[in-house]
Order: structure tokens, then sequence, then C-alpha cells
């Protein structure tokens, strides 16, 4: 009979320590899950906050590239306008040239 009792008694312990270690951690969980969360948080925001300082100097970036597309068109039209006189003057200055070259072949 101190057989079967002490099989007895050594179930009882081992259920009772696994009710005990099956318990503690989910104590720990519910104790840290609070922390677990406020770290997610903490984390979350530090995130977001990242990515509006990207988002912004990107905007930045963005407002500058414009910037210097907008100079460089004026630069275009202003090339296109000198290179357009400088055709215009050229081609005057051979229209007068042949005009006065015509005479002097007559002349000879």
């Amino acid at each position: 009979m101190s057989r079967p009792m002490v099989l007895v008694f050594l179930l009882v312990v081992l259920i009772i320590t696994s009710q005990f270690e099956w318990k503690q951690p989910l104590v720990n969980d519910a104790e840290s899950s609070p922390s677990i969360s406020q770290k997610q948080q903490y984390i979350s925001k530090k995130e977001e906050v990242v990515k509006e300082k990207i988002i912004l100097s990107q905007e930045k970036d963005i407002q500058r590239l414009n910037a210097l597309v907008k100079e460089l068109k004026e630069q275009l039209l202003q090339c296109r306008g000198s290179n357009f006189t400088t055709n215009a003057t050229e081609r005057a200055e051979s229209t007068n040239l042949s005009s006065l070259e015509d005479p002097q072949i007559l002349d000879d």
C-alpha cells in the first residue's frame, strides 16, 4: 500500500509544480504586457517621427529641384532668344554682303 501512496503523492506534486510553472509565465506575461505595449507604442512613435522627417526632406528636395527646373527653363529661353537674334543678325549681314557684292560683279 505504500507504493501506490508514493505514486499518488508524486503525481500530486507533479501536477502542482506543473500548474505553478504554467501560471508563473502567464503572470509574467500579464505584467509585462503593458511594458511591451508601451515599448511598441514608443517604437511606433519614433518610426512615425522618422517617416515625417524623411517626407519633409523629400519635399524640400522636390522644391529645390522644381526651382532648378524653372531656372533651367529660363536659361533655355534666353539661349533660344539669343540664338534667334544671332541667326537673324547673321542673315541680315549675309543679305547685306550679297547685295553689296552684286553691284561689284556688274561693275567688273
